[in-house]
């Protein structure tokens, strides 16, 4: 399933989201410039190679060029290819600016790097020897997405669902549940494989399912669920009788 939009104004400019999505982009068009040695260089240095970082929570020793911690924050702005950087992107425009324009800027900020660090965490957890980088900004947007659900779970977002050629309005509620519980799936069927499964050119299953949980949690934390609801707070029953319409 493809989000093409969901149907939930804003009353702010979402700035951060726009600087965002901007800036991955200009870093990934810097990284279209480079060698194959030096894009290997690149991300061996500022993504998350969870061996590393295993050996600098030991030690408390950072690695050349860049403390090992700080590539927490880092790996968030890389990305694999076209469709990994552009994905992300699709997802961040769609479900950022809302939970931005509820939050706030800063706040928001803060919530969308936080969540990120624990997905990145929380893919570490589950294979800390592994010597492949991770990377890409999906646990900070799993994050966002969490908080959305949660926030926001009767809109409509408009999907395009590849098997009937044609889009449906979706409630969030089911769009993204749906993901989670997929990311949760294949996250724990991967427990019984290779430890660098989820980062051998793979998916990380856990940083989005990990990203996901945290930001509901941060949400909360950060007053996301105190204020009235934004939105038209029909029952889900409702939006589920007119999915199809």
């Amino acid at each position: 399933m493809v989000p093409i939009r969901d149907d939930n104004p804003i009353s702010t400019t979402p700035y951060v989201t726009y600087g965002l999505i901007a800036l991955n982009v200009l870093v990934f068009l810097y990284e279209a410039t480079l060698s194959g040695p030096s894009r290997e260089l690149l991300f061996n240095t500022f993504a998350v190679v969870p061996s590393e970082l295993t050996y600098s929570f030991h030690t408390g020793v950072g690695f050349p060029h860049i403390s090992e911690w700080g590539t927490l924050i880092s790996a968030e702005f890389l990305h694999a290819g076209f469709f990994h950087v552009g994905g992300n992107m699709l997802y961040l425009a769609i479900f950022g600016n809302n939970v931005e324009d509820q939050l706030g800027h800063l706040k928001f900020f803060v919530f969308y790097i936080m969540c990120g660090v624990l997905a990145s965490l929380c893919q570490w957890y589950v294979a800390p020897e592994s010597t492949i980088p991770s990377l890409g900004a999906s646990g900070a947007i799993a994050g966002v997405m969490g908080a959305y659900i949660f926030r926001f779970p009767n809109v409509r977002v408009l999907t395009f669902i590849p098997i009937f050629f044609t889009a449906f309005r979706i409630p969030a509620i089911l769009f993204l549940g749906f993901w989670f519980v997929q990311q949760a799936f294949y996250g724990v069927s991967s427990l019984g494989t290779a430890a660098d499964v989820g980062m051998n050119g793979g998916v990380a299953y856990w940083a989005h399912a990990g990203g996901f949980i945290f930001g509901a949690i941060l949400g909360y934390l950060l007053g996301l669920f105190d204020k009235e609801q934004g939105y038209d707070a029909a029952t889900v029953e409702g939006s589920l009788e007119d999915t199809l319409d």
